[in-house]
């Protein structure tokens, strides 16, 4: 089993994973559909079924389709420009891409929210159609969203998990944290580098590097810019950015006689709450697996090389990369789909990878890391995804913060001990796929129950 570290950690734009990024990357797929396929269609449209139709305006979803037909990727995209893009799109109901004329698109008209039945295949679903001058259908193809940007179509999803589509061949291609561990003792390296062997199969070490330090980099202004960005928040619950508010009051106590000892956990509060305070203004971000969890792991490496001691130049990388262990195994396992899992799925999974980076960054041994990871995630397990009016902000931004000081807490515990615990994390990996499979839908990113609907009347 092999998912890159930048497969996990993609550059995009929030404020969501699965619902903004992977319904872009889908449309960017149909047009390629389009292109290979020599269709000069004149006019487009698109349903999203599931949860995409029941929170895919608080998440964006219908300004990333647009977006998407219009050529532009989550990676690339200018989070400045996409409003007048949007706007451009829904003033002249036509779309232009790269590659292919100009064709009708009214999303009034042509962007449907079916709000039925999902798709079989996942609770995230879309479908485009292209039809002709003459009113024939050219096209269609079904894309499922499955979290973290990741996206497969109708025929791919059915391949998923059959063994008809063969992983990269890498020389530690542990699926479980068992045979992790096993490998791990075997060849005499740490997680992290396994991790680093199995992703030089694809490519140099400079361009590993490069990549890791353009991740960080992009994680780290995101969160600078939520420290400084101060406003309400869009979509109309009228939240305030309290980043910047919180970040001052803890710079104007440093050197207090009167600072508690508690004080570091709203470091890592602020860390996060940046973080998803971007991702919920539609800035740039990066899936940490998803854009509703970005603010976790961010949070714990900045807390790791500004807060504490027996830092190392390796230390950041170590971390990313003994993330990105942990994340695949739990993506190849069970999910990181809020809507699919829950919110267990997104900052459980957030906080498990972040607690194993930071132990290993911290001298921890594989025993102790995949401790780490099992600590945090146990104590994610059955939390839903219940969002406010269908928006990733309440209770979003505050449980990534506390999400990154259950993976502080969670690191600190394994390593405290010898690596030897109870429940292994194979196990309660298994145990969060069983909680999501069970749990009702109205938890998982519908916002038809729990918090979404226990909203202040006043």
């Amino acid at each position: 089993m092999f998912v890159s570290v930048f497969e996990l950690f993609k550059i995009g734009i929030g404020p969501s994973s699965s619902h903004t990024m992977g319904p872009m990357v889908a449309a960017a797929r149909f047009l390629d559909l389009l292109r290979r396929d020599g269709h000069a269609p004149e006019r487009v449209g698109c349903t999203l079924y599931g949860s995409l139709a029941h929170t895919g305006k608080g998440h964006g979803t219908d300004r990333a389709v647009i977006l998407g037909l219009m050529g532009c990727d989550p990676s690339s995209v200018d989070p400045d420009r996409a409003d007048a893009i949007e706007a451009r799109v829904r003033g002249d109901h036509r779309v232009a891409p790269p590659g292919l004329p100009a064709m009708a698109f009214s999303p009034e008209a042509d962007l449907h929210l079916d709000l039925a039945a999902p798709l079989p295949g996942h609770p995230n679903g879309l479908t485009f159609a292209a039809v002709g001058a003459d009113g024939s259908d050219l096209a269609s193809e079904t894309y499922y969203s499955i979290g973290g940007g990741f996206v497969l179509s109708a025929e791919e999803l059915t391949h998923a998990g059959t063994g008809e589509a063969e992983g990269r061949p890498v020389p530690y291609p542990f699926g479980s944290a068992a045979e992790m561990l096993e490998m791990s003792s075997a060849s005499g390296l740490s997680i992290a580098g396994m991790k680093r062997a199995n992703e030089l199969t694809v490519m140099t070490e400079a361009e590993l590097n490069d990549g890791l330090s353009r991740v960080w980099s992009v994680m780290e202004g995101c969160i600078e810019r939520g420290l400084a960005a101060q406003g309400s928040l869009p979509g109309g619950l009228d939240v305030a950015r309290r980043a910047r508010g919180i970040h001052e009051r803890l710079i104007a106590e440093r050197g207090s006689n009167s600072l508690q000892p508690h004080q570091v956990v709203d470091w890592l509060s602020v860390y996060a709450m940046a973080v998803n305070e971007e991702n919920a203004a539609g800035g740039r971000v990066v899936t940490a697996p998803t854009n509703g969890a970005a603010g976790v792991i961010p949070s714990v490496i900045r807390y790791y090389r500004d807060h504490c001691v027996g830092v190392t130049k390796d230390g950041i990388a170590d971390i990313l990369l003994t993330a990105a262990a942990i994340g695949g195994l739990i993506k190849a396992n069970a999910s990181i789909s809020g809507a699919e899992c829950g919110c267990q799925a997104e900052v459980g999974s957030a906080s498990a990878m972040a607690a194993a980076g930071l132990a290993a960054a911290l001298g921890g041994s594989p025993a102790q890391v995949e401790n780490a990871a099992e600590i945090a995630l146990e104590h994610h397990l059955g939390m839903t995804c219940d969002p406010a009016g269908g928006l990733v902000q309440v209770p979003c931004i505050e449980r990534n913060g506390i999400g990154a000081i259950k993976a502080v807490s969670a690191a600190s515990l394994a390593l405290h001990g010898d690596g030897s615990h109870f429940m292994p994390l194979d196990n309660c990996i298994e145990a969060m796929r069983q909680i999501g499979a069970d749990m009702s839908s109205k938890f998982k990113e519908t916002s038809l129950g729990g918090l979404a609907v226990n909203l202040p009347e006043c």
